[in-house]
């Protein structure tokens, strides 16, 4: 037994010769599998060259969508909901109403209100006329007060006359005392209707002038102005058209074609101005965003046609599209914590870059997405587009 343990280091024994290759097979051996190798690269190449070369592809992607909020631009309670989830809908269907009470009251304040600035404004231009024609009157009494004046210098001139002659002869006893007495009076009498003819002529022009800048004053809130440009009229009616808005948007309309989504009100609920009440998904105006790993977008340019599948309907149904744009940055670049790898202790992950692919309308009408599904991209590089 000790012999043949020995044997068996030795390689000499029995079994040696099954284990070790004969000598005179190792070259051709060693042939066929350099020429395996060399096969294996070359299809590879052929491969890399004519066919992997022409399009690169991903299953990181998924199909997204403009979809719009539908928010309430009025504060109120709901009194009607016309639609549920999944429901499809028209631009500008109605989708619920607000009670509309407060509206109605505001609207009916505001018609009443531009009523109201136009007999103001009738009324203002009533008033420049009543204001010009006292303005006319008081510069006519300008001309009675000077007429007055000129009787009453007349009258005192006749006094003076009449005292001077009277005085004059009041020395040699031809004239009374008492008939000097009545001149000297009379004189007085005129001097004092001089004085106050003088003062009516200057409270005529000074009334007159009053006037006229009353009616000037008056005149300057209308001046250039009608009953379809003047401010507080125009006023009303902005007010007038902002009640009517108000009613408006108690009425909320669809604001594009799609499908309800995610609805969250119920008749007689108060809603808030700026709160989601639902969602509205465009599922005849999707696209696919596919995440291609950073070293397979070299050769990807916009407009290059790409073809998708979804796993909904399965191989059986391809969607055809074309790229129209990258996005700013990588996934992890807009993540709530970025990677900080300017630390030095950082392991290289190949990144990955969205690109956005425009699907064909038709197709999707025919084969309807939803917003989520997974999707299978590829793009055609052999387009330079």
């Amino acid at each position: 037994m000790t012999d043949g343990v020995q044997d068996q280091k030795n390689g000499s024994g029995p079994d040696a010769g099954e284990s070790v290759i004969e000598k005179k097979n190792r070259k051709p051996l060693l042939i066929g599998v350099a020429v395996a190798v060399v096969a294996v690269a070359a299809i590879y190449f052929l491969y890399d060259e004519f066919i992997g070369s022409r399009s690169v592809s991903t299953d990181n992607a998924y199909v997204g969508g403009e979809s719009a909020e539908v928010t309430p631009l009025t504060a109120g309670q709901i009194a009607e909901v016309l639609v549920t989830d999944t429901q499809p809908v028209r631009k500008g269907q109605i989708l619920m109403r607000l009670d509309d009470k407060d509206q109605r009251i505001t609207l009916a304040q505001a018609e009443a209100q531009v009523e109201y600035a136009t007999r103001r404004y009738g009324q203002s231009l009533a008033n420049e006329n009543a204001l010009g024609a006292a303005a006319d009157a008081s510069a006519t009494q300008i001309a009675s007060a000077i007429a007055k004046q000129a009787s009453a210098q007349a009258t005192l001139a006749k006094a003076q006359e009449d005292f001077r002659r009277r005085n004059a002869l009041a020395g040699g006893g031809a004239v009374s005392a008492e008939e000097l007495t009545s001149a000297r009076q009379a004189l007085a009498s005129a001097q004092a209707a001089g004085q106050e003819a003088r003062a009516a002529v200057a409270q005529a022009r000074a009334s007159a002038n009053s006037s006229r800048r009353q009616e000037e004053a008056a005149r300057a809130l209308t001046k250039g102005t009608s009953t379809e440009t003047a401010p507080e009229i125009l006023l009303a009616k902005a007010q007038l058209a902002t009640a009517k808005l108000a009613m408006e948007r108690t009425v909320i309309r669809a604001p594009i074609d799609g499908i309800i989504a995610k609805r969250s009100v119920q008749v007689g609920q108060k809603i808030e101005t700026g709160t989601v009440a639902m969602m509205i998904v465009p599922v005849n105006a999707l696209y696919v965003d596919a995440n291609f790993k950073e070293d397979q977008l070299g050769k990807v340019r916009s407009g290059q046609p790409a073809t998708v599948v979804s796993d909904f309907y399965g191989d059986d149904v391809e969607f055809h599209g074309k790229v129209v744009g990258f996005a700013g940055g990588t996934g992890a670049a807009f993540s709530l914590i970025p990677a900080q790898n300017a630390t030095g202790n950082w392991i290289k992950v190949v990144q990955r870059l969205p690109v956005r692919i425009e699907l064909d309308p038709k197709e999707l009408k025919e084969h309807p997405l939803r917003i989520g599904l997974s999707m299978e991209a590829k793009i055609d590089l052999t387009s330079k587009d």
